[in-house]
């Protein structure tokens, strides 16, 4: 089975619509690993996750957290767990490269701006991507 990744283009803040995506997800019952090497982006995420919304909570913890595992969403700085993804926990990634280990999971899901640096690291990991024979699939999110 092909892992197949979900390209959303268009976002007006790439990490609000995160956040959104997040919740979704939470909300459907599914974990995911938001993974970033970029600890400035984990943190902004982090706190945003608190606060984008003044009704919503979505429950979050770093990856090496003791309640990780009773944790919905776990924030990743590293090489996201191949335990994870056997576990089928998808993955959202907020880095400008593929994530390590892409391969083991099932489902990734990628947010990207219209911030002309956003859409070219994009559009690099779509090609990674295919070349990897990985299912990648594009949704135009910007509403136009």
């Amino acid at each position: 089975m092909a892992t197949r990744v979900d390209f959303a283009f268009g976002a007006a803040d790439r990490l609000l619509k995160a956040c959104e995506v997040t919740q979704k997800q939470v909300g459907a019952g599914r974990r995911l690993v938001v993974f970033t090497r970029n600890a400035v982006r984990l943190r902004k995420f982090d706190r945003l996750l608190w606060q984008f919304e003044a009704t919503a909570f979505v429950p979050h913890v770093m990856s090496d957290d003791p309640l990780a595992d009773r944790t919905p969403v776990l924030l990743e700085a590293q090489a996201p767990s191949s335990e994870l993804a056997r576990e089928g926990v998808w993955l959202l990634n907020l880095d400008t490269e593929c994530p390590p280990g892409a391969d083991q999971f099932e489902r990734i899901l990628e947010i990207v701006s219209n911030h002309p640096d956003d859409k070219a690291a994009a559009r690099q990991r779509w090609r990674t991507y295919q070349e990897t024979g990985f299912e990648v699939r594009g949704h135009d999110i910007s509403g136009r």
